[in-house]
């Protein structure tokens, strides 16, 4: 059973930059044709994608956030890692990490991050 655990700050100061962890457990990121991913939801919206790095290392981000947004991985760690910069309290939200597998999506529970001052 494929599992994951989102991790990073609870709060970031406005302008400092945003790290989030995700940390895979039960498969390995680098599983032929799965797809790792962000989503956000704000308070009185519905779910954003953030962006998506594939099992080749490919990414691809929301245009609304390419400019600031950065997905990585780390194999030896079976991790993925969104970095998002000059964050404002617009970015306030519940964070979620989730994988894709020919249709099948496996979730991360989702951590809270707030923005402000």
């Amino acid at each position: 059973q494929v599992q994951l655990q989102e991790s990073g700050p609870g709060l970031v100061k406005p302008s400092q930059p945003l790290s989030l962890t995700c940390t895979v457990s039960g498969g390995s990121i680098l599983t032929n044709s799965i797809y790792w991913s962000w989503i956000r939801q704000s308070p009185g919206k519905g779910l954003e994608w953030v962006g998506t790095i594939g099992y080749r290392g490919d990414t691809y981000y929301s245009p609304s956030l390419e400019s600031r947004t950065s997905i990585s991985r780390d194999t030896s760690k079976n991790q993925f890692t969104l970095q998002l910069t000059s964050v404002t309290p617009e970015d306030t939200a519940v964070y979620y990490c989730y994988g894709t597998l020919f249709g099948v999506n496996y979730w991360g529970q989702g951590t809270q991050v707030t923005v402000s001052s």
